[in-house]
């Protein structure tokens, strides 16, 4: 089929068409009465209008509805910017069980001003046990004696996604829209194709879509690496009340250790981490991962198995921990043009210092506030800004991803006369935990 000289403009730049410059009637487009004029058959004019229509043009574009691209959409939102979220599922991605957030988690959600929503329905945590797993205390500490201004509450993941989406305009996210492919057009825009054929034009694009991400990897990123231990987690369940202080309660082994904490009123937090020299295979029965995770602790702390026992089929899951070191001069930017990157699709981290979903929060409000601020007074330094973004954010989060992946290595030790030291020595005397809270020093003005 014959292509007109317009159309391949068109193609060359798909964002941006040329401008009009004969007046039209109601229902004729610019293409309409170039091809008319040109007399091509009307099966060429029905192909180009077809390619234009397809082509929905947006300012900015957010790839993953989790925790990152909400918290972004939503802070976007607060400084008076629309955002189109992308989500690849049918509906939140809601299952998995909670996460901690200590007070710079906190203050971001305070700041884009769901904080006391949340307050409402979690327990503030007071402090944390240790334990060998024989039940034999090793240590405790309380958060407000190591740092008065310290506030711990473990969260549900899903609660936290429905409030942070209930606050975005009804539109602002579409599902089922899972990426295809992303390419670049020659005036700097973003062409995204999705699975189901629509074609979306952006003139930012960040990139929210977890750890396996696929924009990440369009932007040369490697994939996370696996640090050779895995997890289980779940959430105990019970209708009549929980017993449990609001404390952290961990339990260290060799090569294994577990841990719970009380969530709510009604529910626990659990987890189990061991050593395995491979991730294995993807196991989805949860009775089979209930007995597993069982059978890893069947001689440690009873109260251990009763929160295990108490858990809901649907709660219970198993993921190999990961993370990504950002190497100075080595690893990609956290922009390339107007692509950008927030949350773990940058920089993923194990969970032993509790801080992905912490930093992801940290990253969407200082990322809107930059784009914001160039989007408003000079839309040209929008690239700018993301490379702002990136060079403020990778200070903090590759120091905290490399103290996160020792803090779990060290905690993973099999020898029995270095676990003998830890056990004895190391936590009992030792450990201070105010150093080790540093990190959660993030300070965070309203937007």
């Amino acid at each position: 089929m014959a292509i007109s000289s317009s159309y391949v403009l068109f193609l060359k730049s798909p964002c941006s068409p040329p401008s009009l410059t004969t007046p039209l009637s109601h229902n004729q487009s610019w293409f309409q009465s170039r091809m008319i004029r040109r007399t091509k058959p009307i099966s060429t004019v029905l192909s180009v209008i077809k390619a234009q229509t397809n082509v929905r043009k947006e300012d900015i574009v957010i790839v993953g509805a989790g925790i990152a691209g909400l918290a972004t959409a939503l802070s976007l939102h607060r400084l008076g910017l629309r955002s189109l979220v992308l989500e690849q599922a049918g509906s939140l991605r809601t299952g998995g069980t909670s996460l901690t957030l200590f007070k710079n988690g906190w203050r971001v959600l305070d700041a884009i001003g769901v904080g006391n929503d949340l307050r409402r329905q979690f327990l503030e945590i007071q402090g944390m046990v240790v334990k060998s797993e024989d039940g034999t205390e090793m240590r405790s500490f309380k958060f407000k004696d190591e740092d008065e201004s310290q506030e711990v509450r473990a969260v549900e993941r899903r609660i936290l996604l429905e409030t942070l989406a209930n606050q975005l305009p009804q539109d602002a996210v579409q599902f089922s829209s899972k990426l295809a492919n992303i390419e670049r057009s020659e005036n700097g825009e973003i062409l995204l194709e999705l699975v189901n054929g629509t074609r979306l034009c952006a003139k930012v694009v960040i990139g929210c879509d977890g750890i396996r991400s696929s924009i990440a990897k369009w932007m040369g990123f490697s994939e996370p690496r696996y640090v050779g231990h895995c997890a289980f987690r779940g959430l105990g369940f019970y209708p009549e009340g929980q017993p449990y202080e609001p404390k952290v309660n961990y339990i260290y082994g060799r090569g294994l250790r577990a841990g719970y904490v009380p969530v709510s009123p009604t529910k626990v937090y659990w987890f189990i981490c061991f050593n395995r020299p491979s991730p294995g295979p993807k196991i989805s029965d949860p009775s089979v991962l209930k007995k597993q995770a069982k059978e890893l602790v069947r001689n440690w702390p009873s109260e251990l198995l009763s929160i295990i026992d108490l858990s809901p089929d649907d709660t219970i899951i198993r993921t190999p921990l990961v993370d990504r070191w950002l190497w100075p001069a080595i690893s990609p930017s956290a922009s390339d043009g107007k692509v950008v990157l927030v949350g773990d699709a940058w920089h993923p981290m194990t969970p032993n210092l509790g801080q992905g979903a912490c930093c992801a929060l940290e990253d969407a409000v200082v990322l809107a506030r930059k784009l914001a601020n160039a989007i408003k007074s000079e839309p040209a330094s929008v690239e700018s800004a993301l490379r702002s973004y990136g060079s403020e954010r990778w200070p903090r989060i590759f120091p905290l991803t490399i103290r996160a992946n020792i803090v779990g290595s060290a905690l993973q030790w099999e020898n029995p006369v270095v676990c003998s030291v830890r056990n004895n020595v190391i936590i009992p005397k030792i450990v201070r935990l105010g150093p080790l809270l540093e990190h959660t020093n993030f300070e965070c003005e309203p937007l």
